[in-house]
This record gives structure tokens, C-alpha cells and sequence, in this order.
């Protein structure tokens, strides 16, 4: 690693550890001909996953988006920050082990609608209203009535 102090390109190791997310590896490193020290951070490069969406584009995976998703589904209900990013981190996890390089835009909302389901029944109603573009009310209703039922533990119970 080339020091940023003095442009050289020797440096040792002087301690190494796992981030808290565990995705990449920081290590504090000292200049051999400076000796000052400095922190980089290693990460597995991903290759590059794309989604494909419902008009057949394709575009590079952004964990960003599904992010934001969550959080406008999620915004003013006891939902933390925490959630929503242990959440998010699964969807990108599980979008990543498809190991085709692609995903499509249908995969990925259903993995985020399942989480958002086991955190939140109103945030997962609010991402499906979007996500599954529900046109009329008829189309809402069916999908709290599914989600009554789910919750009812018997699927075949009517109201």
C-alpha cells in the first residue's frame, strides 16, 4: 500500500481485524520509510450483479434502492434503523447467492415484501401496494384478506 503520507510504497501490518458488518477486513498499517500510520480496509470484490427489469433493461444492483424501499414502507412505525438494515442486508446476500448475475426486479420485491412481513404487517401492505401496483381497492382488499388469513394461521378461514 503506497503511504499517503510520503507516496511510499512499503508498509507493515500492525494490526488486523473484521469489521462490524464482517464484510471486509481493517488493518492499521505503518509507513516503513515514514513511520506513520494509516488504516485500510480490504474488501472481496462482487462481481457485478444486474437486475433485470419488467421492460427487459438491465441495470446494476444498487443495495441503495432496496434500502430506500424499506424505508418508505417502514416510515413512521416502530420499525428501527437496525431492522431495516439487518433486512436489507439479506435481500443483497440472497440477491448475490442467485449466482446466475442476474436477478430480476420480481425476485428482488418479493424477498423484500417476505422481510418486511415478518418485521411489520402495515410496512409490508405498503411495499406490496407499490411494488404489486394495486390499481383499485378490490385488489388492496384481497391482499389484507390473504394477509388476515396468514396471520389467522388458516389459510382457508373466511371472514
Amino acid at each position: 500500500m503506497r503511504c499517503q503520507f510520503c507516496n511510499c510504497m512499503e508498509s507493515k501490518v500492525i494490526d488486523s481485524r473484521p469489521t462490524e458488518e464482517g464484510n471486509s477486513i481493517r488493518r492499521r498499517r505503518e509507513c516503513i520509510n515514514c513511520g506513520r500510520r494509516f488504516t485500510t480496509y480490504e474488501k472481496i470484490e462482487t462481481l457485478p450483479l444486474m437486475v433485470v427489469k419488467r421492460d427487459g433493461r438491465r441495470e446494476p444492483f444498487e443495495a441503495k434502492k432496496v434500502r430506500m424501499g424499506m424505508l418508505h414502507a417502514c416510515e413512521k412505525l416502530p420499525v428501527s434503523a437496525q431492522q431495516i438494515e439487518e433486512m436489507c442486508a439479506r435481500v443483497e446476500q440472497a440477491a448475490y447467492r442467485t449466482g446466475d448475475g442476474e436477478i430480476s426486479t420480481e425476485s428482488i420485491g418479493e424477498m423484500v415484501m417476505s422481510e418486511l412481513k415478518k418485521v411489520n404487517d402495515v410496512a409490508y401492505v405498503r411495499f406490496a401496494a407499490v411494488y404489486r401496483k394495486f390499481t383499485d381497492l378490490g385488489t388492496f382488499m384481497e391482499e389484507l384478506q390473504r394477509l388476515l388469513n396468514e396471520n389467522k394461521g388458516d389459510p382457508d378461514h373466511e371472514e
